[in-house]
């Protein structure tokens, strides 16, 4: 398991004073990164336009001491840093190396659909051998990232970071910025991964409860264990791949390498940090400096202060911080199942360490998160409760309800709520799910999460962001009311580990998601199943309804908590054909994508 111990932060102290340039990594992710002051040098140690040259190959690379295989650009992984300005033209001409198809996705940029880099939707894809040349004005700003969208080769070091600077004068002032690159790397295949996936859905699940956990009193009493147990549900499946195989980098480096950003006290620093994990997300959190979000998905935000964030699969947050005294910090980006931990240091100079906190204790699924979140104080309640609940006669507990193995008390009936089952496995209440094995479950009561704390950070004991807490710096391009509604369930098998949209698999898909270009539409999606997802929608960027009008925050990529459902605002002003997917690589990979096609007023 990929773990923190005094040992390895001794040897990464070592390995951050030595500060020897290692050949397989771009300058951005050395051991010690001065980062960016102001103002920047004339040349950048980064790629940037008109005209880039990106070659993929498969290569290797070094992680905590040793050697792992990884598919990378240019020579490196992650890949360069490519900078660009707002309103430039870029050339990109990206050459094949490997032996199969490749591809660049240029996650977040709006670009024409045949520049988008998805083969099988936008483009054909690169040949073993062949080169392709990507050619786009970029029209934004902000932090993004670039990655490939061929079979599993993202899981393997095909990413890398994009900043585009703006036109004009940047709205976020600071001294000196990092990017802080988040990934996930494993020394097994991906292949393997999925394989062992589909052939037992909890295989990396080494954080189980155990009969010593219970007689120690620790995670749920017996009678809540024996009741999960009936339901064959695990409180304890947050994460399909976790520590177990994972190694958890910052820049390519693992915690025991001790990645160092430089800063001289009073500065204002900006971290560009971006989650290009294949199925990660990091709970991040630097103990004893704040952190100010500014930006999200590349869309500047009001500055709001929190101690902690989650940062989904392929979201990106900018974060402001100001260390004022000549110590260092550590960047804690820990696993959302607390596996493991990617962990770096923020110092006044090369060779310094913090203290590493140690893993918290890994969250439980609760009643919530099974979706039964609209039975208000019910959902919320501890197991004791629901304990005494089902002592008291004829009472049926929440759990029990959900199966369909008895039917709550007042629930029924005139005075009850008839038109709602409280079953997990009721079609009634959905009943426009086609009935599939990919609908294992479907959630009886979701409700909107984005004002509550990421799963597991509910207790954390300071300021947790949620997404209600994003306004947009800006007015809303599009202020329109929309037009129609659109639901689409987020819905999957773990027990043969499928993933969909509205139970039908990307490779059983008979028709696009349509919409007319310029219509404006309210998209709610809604998870019927027990894990978070993080939805990304290619070509545009939507408005998250979570109460601030026409200050809505702009993202490309929501994360939908488990049992919730989330609602977002859409323009659909880019004409072609979007991929949609769960970012989730292997979710993906398991048919939760779907292809969102935007034609003309009156095109067939």
């Amino acid at each position: 398991m990929s773990g923190i111990t005094r040992r390895s932060v001794l040897r990464g102290a070592g390995l951050g004073a030595g500060a020897a340039a290692v050949p397989w990594l771009p300058a951005w992710a050395q051991p010690v990164s001065a980062g960016i002051v102001t103002p920047r040098p004339a040349s950048l140690p980064t790629l940037a336009g008109p005209d880039i040259a990106l070659r993929v190959a498969h290569q290797t690379m070094m992680i905590d001491g040793r050697t792992h295989h990884a598919i990378g650009i240019n020579g490196t992984v992650p890949a360069p840093l490519i900078r660009l300005r707002q309103g430039q033209d870029v050339r990109i001409a990206v050459t094949n190396a490997l032996a199969e198809e490749t591809s660049i996705h240029w996650h977040g940029l709006l670009v024409p659909f045949q520049m988008d880099g998805v083969p099988g939707i936008s483009f054909p894809g690169i040949a073993a051998g062949a080169t392709f040349e990507y050619r786009f004005r970029v029209v934004q700003a902000g932090t993004y990232w670039y990655h490939s969208h061929s079979g599993l080769q993202e899981q393997m070091g095909h990413y890398g970071p994009v900043v585009i600077d703006p036109a004009g004068p940047d709205p976020i002032v600071a001294d000196r910025e990092h990017v802080i690159l988040l990934s996930d790397h494993s020394a097994l295949h991906p292949h393997a991964i999925f394989r062992k996936l589909k052939q037992q859905g909890g295989y990396f699940n080494y954080q189980k409860q155990t009969l010593a956990g219970l007689l120690a009193g620790r995670d749920q009493p017996a009678k809540d264990r024996a009741s999960w147990g009936g339901m064959r549900m695990d409180p304890t499946d947050v994460s399909d791949v976790t520590g177990s195989t994972y190694t958890y980098l910052v820049n390519g480096h693992g915690p025991a390498d001790n990645w160092t950003a430089l800063f001289t006290p009073g500065e204002r620093v900006r971290l560009r940090i971006v989650n290009a994990s294949a199925m990660t997300n990091f709970n991040v959190r630097i103990p004893g400096l704040t952190l100010t979000i500014v930006q999200a998905d590349g869309q500047n935000v009001r500055p709001v202060t929190v101690d902690e964030f989650q940062i989904a699969v392929a979201e990106t947050y900018d974060v402001i911080v100001e260390p004022t005294a000549a110590i260092a910090h550590t960047l804690v980006a820990e696993a959302w199942d607390r596996s493991g931990m990617a962990r770096a240091t923020l110092a006044p100079r090369a060779g310094m360490t913090a203290a590493v906190p140690a893993l918290r204790t890994r969250p439980l699924a609760t009643m919530t998160d099974m979706g039964m979140g609209g039975m208000g104080d019910m959902a919320g309640m501890d197991h004791g409760a629901m304990a005494a609940m089902s002592a008291a006669p004829d009472a049926c507990p929440p759990e029990h309800a959900a199966m369909g193995h008895c039917q709550l008390a007042g629930q029924t009936g005139a005075g009850g709520m008839p038109a709602m089952s409280h079953r997990m496995r009721d079609f009634a209440n959905a009943p426009e799910l086609p009935r599939t094995p990919v609908v294992q479950t479907i959630s009886p009561m979701p409700v909107d999460r984005t004002g509550a704390p990421p799963q597991g950070l509910a207790n954390a004991g300071h300021r947790v962001l949620v997404y209600r807490d994003l306004v947009a710096l800006a007015v809303n391009p599009d202020v329109r009311a929309p037009s129609r509604t659109l639901r689409i369930h987020l819905t999957g098998n773990m027990e043969r580990y499928m993933w969909a949209f509205d139970g039908v698999k990307l490779n059983a898909v008979t028709a696009p998601i349509p919409f007319r270009a310029g219509e404006r539409v309210r998209v709610t999606l809604v998870n019927d199943t027990m894990m978070a997802h993080p939805i990304h929608l290619h070509g545009h960027f939507f408005e998250l309804v979570t109460g601030h009008g026409d200050h809505a925050p702009r993202k490309h990529t929501v994360n939908v908590a488990p049992g919730g459902t989330a609602t977002f605002d859409l323009t659909a002003d880019a004409i072609g054909d979007w991929a949609f997917h769960c970012h989730m690589l292997y979710h993906m990979h398991a048919g939760m994508m779907q292809v969102v096609t935007v034609r003309p007023e009156g095109a067939a």
